[in-house]
């Protein structure tokens, strides 16, 4: 999944832009390097951090080593906007499918379609290529109306995690 683009000489540690612009970002995806894993891993935490305590399982070291243990550069795209570090997503591959997974963007980019555009874009490969792709999300956390906006649908739930599918195809895409 080689997705590189005229960003791929940015640092991931450079700050994302900050939040309150109306204007739209200039974004682009270009593939994690194994170097990404820390500003990923921290990423990670600050995003999971409010709907894991509210579970009542937030760890802190915990939830930054399952990042490290799964990191996968080959299957991960780091989200550069406005030529800065603004989040990753991993789109790995499965026997029925594709799994979205460690789909994490900046508190400062949240809110201004970035991850809309993201998901967008990621949706459109899977549909050309005919396959669903699966995803678990937190109970109660808003990225769950992200996504079903774009076509996913619940599978299965447990008090904790939400497992959503969207076959080939499915809701607006072009949201």
């Amino acid at each position: 999944m080689d997705m590189r683009t005229r960003h791929d000489r940015i640092r991931p540690d450079r700050a994302a832009p900050e939040a309150g612009s109306d204007r739209p970002l200039d974004w682009g995806l270009r593939s994690a390097e194994q170097a990404d894993v820390e500003v990923i891993a921290e990423l990670r935490a600050v995003v999971l951090r409010p709907d894991l305590e509210r579970l009542g399982r937030f760890d802190e070291h915990r939830v930054r080593q399952r990042l490290r243990d799964s990191f996968s550069p080959r299957h991960t795209s780091v989200v550069v906007a406005d030529g800065a570090f603004a989040g990753c997503v991993t789109v790995r591959p499965a026997e029925d499918g594709r799994w979205l997974e460690h789909f994490y963007l900046a508190p400062g980019v949240q809110g201004r379609g970035l991850g809309s555009a993201v998901l967008r874009t990621l949706l459109r490969r899977a549909d050309a290529d005919g396959v669903p792709v699966r995803l678990n999300v937190l109970q109660g956390s808003a990225a769950r109306r992200l996504y079903e906006r774009h076509g996913f649908a619940v599978e299965a739930q447990d008090p904790i995690d939400v497992s959503m599918v969207r076959r080939p195809g499915a809701g607006a895409s072009g949201t």
